[in-house]
């Protein structure tokens, strides 16, 4: 039985988030293991530590006492995703790759709030003072950037697969020829 090109990229694209949603679970598990009895850990003093964080908000714990909608609007983006790379996954593997680290990542928390109520953070960049994070928030904001380079660099859009319309003095020109017919 021979694979078709279409369900080889959709095993592929499966294959990613379901990596990128294990590798995410399973490091914080290595976080609530290690992490949750000593707070932090100095990687690079004050630059990188590994620090242990609950956030029980979005991103850097804005609305946390609205779990319910945060768990409705990412279940909508996850389905939403995952439809449009089903139907897109001939497209560019730049834009697949894109919506698997997206989805994988964004499933990663999910998963944190559905079952804890909260996502447990702990990469902690210190250099610039930024709010600390997770291995899904790096694969969401990687996919993003894919996202864009997908989209500036590999997109094709409707306009340039039409052909282009002539410029006004062409078309003046064959308006001349016809009426010196």
């Amino acid at each position: 039985m021979k694979i078709s090109q279409n369900n080889k990229r959709s095993l592929l694209y499966t294959a990613v988030i379901l990596a990128v949603i294990v590798l995410d679970q399973f490091t914080k598990q290595l976080a609530i293991e290690h992490l949750k009895p000593i707070d932090t850990f100095p990687i690079i003093p004050d630059a990188l530590h590994l620090t242990y964080v609950t956030n029980y908000g979005a991103a850097f714990g804005m609305l946390a006492d609205h779990r319910w909608i945060f768990l409705a609007v990412s279940t909508i983006a996850i389905v939403l995703m995952a439809a449009y790379l089903y139907y897109k996954r001939d497209e560019h593997p730049v834009l697949g790759v894109a919506l698997s680290f997206i989805i994988g990542g964004g499933a990663g928390n999910m998963i944190d709030r559905t079952l804890m109520g909260y996502v447990v953070d702990f990469v902690d960049f210190r250099l610039i003072n930024f709010a600390v994070f997770n291995v899904a928030d790096i694969f969401v904001c990687v996919g993003c950037g894919l996202m864009f380079l997908w989209l500036f660099k590999f997109a094709e859009f409707d306009d340039e697969k039409k052909p282009a319309a002539p410029a006004v003095s062409e078309q003046n020109e064959a308006s001349d020829d016809a009426s010196d017919r």
